[in-house]
């Protein structure tokens, strides 16, 4: 169960080498998480990331977890929950994928697409299901920006992230009332290996800091985080800009 401050003390990270999510995952160690569950593929860096939150005294455990094989997430991720009750699970897997090589391979793109979306609605359910089941918990999805509008520059990406954050939006609505709270977090830029490379954009961010936001989100019981707030006001801006002005724009 949560504590007093509403610091859960166990964690699964579903994307265990994601930096955000190690990066929520050692803030929260560092308060008074103390069991973690990291899910990924078998990898030296899913250990490298297990031992490093161990020797910050955390009791850590690895599992195997592919998020492009929907039909392994009932076992692997169901027999987490047979350990005992989950406060928390963060949703932090995820792939940008390349907009210019997916437009001209379309089985580029449908990967992009079943990681972020399809990947992310099965494991989604899963964990819901086995949140409201024990009848506590936070589920935490790491939507984007991307997702409030679809940009020429990343339109592959960004429909991902859309169908992802409408997603759990709605599964936000359906376990209302059932002690299960779910948080969408919506980060622009991340400065992350993910992003290297890429031309910065305006008001971006580092892990840490989501990690930060995600902290004060769960404390809060927020339903919607922006990372950096400001975003909400940008957004909503670009959100309802004709289409004729939104093309033309540097985005």
């Amino acid at each position: 169960m949560k504590d007093a401050f509403g610091t859960p003390q166990s964690l699964l990270v579903l994307g265990g080498t994601s930096e955000i999510g190690l990066a929520t995952a050692r803030r929260l160690v560092a308060r008074r998480t103390r069991t973690v569950w990291l899910a990924g593929r078998p990898s030296p860096d899913l250990e490298k990331a297990a031992a490093a939150l161990r020797d910050m005294g955390a009791d850590v455990r690895t599992v195997a977890f592919d998020a492009l094989d929907p039909e392994s997430h009932e076992e692997s991720l169901g027999k987490i929950f047979t350990e005992g009750d989950i406060d928390m699970v963060l949703l932090a897997f995820g792939i940008l994928g390349d907009q210019a090589r997916d437009e001209d391979e379309p089985l580029s793109a449908v990967r992009v697409a079943q990681t972020n979306y399809t990947g992310a609605v099965s494991a989604g359910l899963v964990c819901a299901r086995a949140l409201q089941s024990q009848g506590h918990g936070s589920l935490v999805v790491l939507s984007s920006v991307a997702g409030e509008r679809a940009r020429r520059s990343n339109f592959i990406y960004g429909s991902s992230k859309a169908g992802l954050d409408a997603f759990s939006q709605g599964l936000g609505d359906a376990l209302h009332g059932t002690g299960v709270h779910v948080m969408v977090v919506r980060p622009g830029f991340v400065r992350s290996k993910m992003t290297a490379g890429l031309e910065e954009a305006p008001m971006a961010t580092t892990p840490d800091a989501v990690a930060e936001a995600i902290e004060t989100g769960l404390r809060r019981r927020s339903e919607t985080v922006w990372v950096p707030g400001a975003l909400r006001v940008v957004m909503s801006a670009l959100r309802h800009a004709p289409r004729p002005l939104f093309r033309r724009l540097p985005v």
